[in-house]
């Protein structure tokens, strides 16, 4: 009988891949500390109901209102459910990425307090709430409540009384976003980003996911918090966005996914961008 491959050979494997793996699973793989950077794009647990709607068939417990939703199975947990999977991958995260490392945490009020909560309780200490303002959301149809236009970002690091996280300070302070209207050049980056939800036809040109995530919002997360050659670890990989990011940063990346068809999305994604790919551009939006 062979033996089964160790931690060590799993990142040797995986590097450069989406792997076809629960990202819990996946990473209870990885070697202890092993990796730079951790962009995790959750369920924000916000499909309810069998269909694609706008109306108040579904309650969300203190959430109110009526929500467009996913209709994705992933996507659907109950409230125990969803915070004791937050908290099994969240441990697994703490475990893998480097003290010198840190991690970007996508959400929505809806799933970002307990996000928060479960952070606090492993030790994980958030540096910074990031708002992201996107200007171009879509209206609220209901015309009940006001109209939904930003995500939150945690970023953090894995605790410790030494804080060892990078930060890119000056890269942060002289970087020109052409299309953020708070950001000005030689000024301090902060935590309001006015990044616009739109993407790019290479963005869109082999399939979409529900919360697939702009490259511009990526770019800004690498540029603060990795250096060249770096390895950025993404949980979530959905169709591979963060992956095809780092990949344009010059970073190394190992996606984990379940999903067949967004794999194959992201495969044809990530061909396109080694075939493009010369030099690593952190501060272009």
């Amino acid at each position: 009988m062979s033996a089964l491959p160790d931690r060590e050979d799993n990142l040797n494997q995986w590097m450069d891949t989406i792997v076809h793996l629960d990202c819990i699973d996946g990473m209870s793989q990885l070697p202890d500390q092993s990796v730079d950077l951790l962009i995790a794009d959750p369920p924000y647990n916000l499909s309810k109901g069998g269909k694609w709607q706008w109306d108040r068939s579904v309650v969300l417990p203190g959430m109110g209102g009526a929500w467009a939703k996913m209709d994705e199975t992933w996507d659907d947990m109950g409230l125990d459910d969803y915070f004791r999977f937050t908290a099994a991958w969240l441990v697994q995260a703490k475990r893998v990425v480097r003290a010198t490392g840190s991690l970007w945490v996508h959400g929505t009020y809806h799933n970002i307090g307990i996000i928060n909560v479960v952070m606090q309780m492993l030790g994980i200490e958030i540096i910074n709430e990031v708002v992201w303002f996107k200007r171009n959301a879509f209206p609220n149809l209901a015309n009940r409540r006001l109209t939904a236009s930003h995500e939150t970002i945690l970023w953090a690091h894995t605790g410790g009384k030494k804080r060892r996280y990078q930060f890119n300070h000056e890269a942060a302070k002289e970087a020109d976003f052409p299309e953020d209207g708070i950001k000005k050049a030689g000024k301090q980056l902060r935590t309001v980003w006015d990044i616009p939800n739109n993407k790019g036809r290479d963005e869109l040109t082999h399939g979409t996911h529900p919360a697939q995530k702009p490259l511009r919002l990526l770019r800004r997360m690498l540029m603060i918090s990795t250096t060249t050659g770096q390895l950025c670890l993404v949980p979530f990989a959905g169709v591979g966005s963060e992956c095809v990011a780092a990949l344009h940063a010059g970073l190394h990346f190992i996606g984990f996914e379940t999903e067949d068809s967004y794999i194959e999305i992201a495969q044809s994604r990530l061909d396109d961008a080694k075939a493009a790919t010369t030099t690593p551009n952190f501060c272009s939006e």
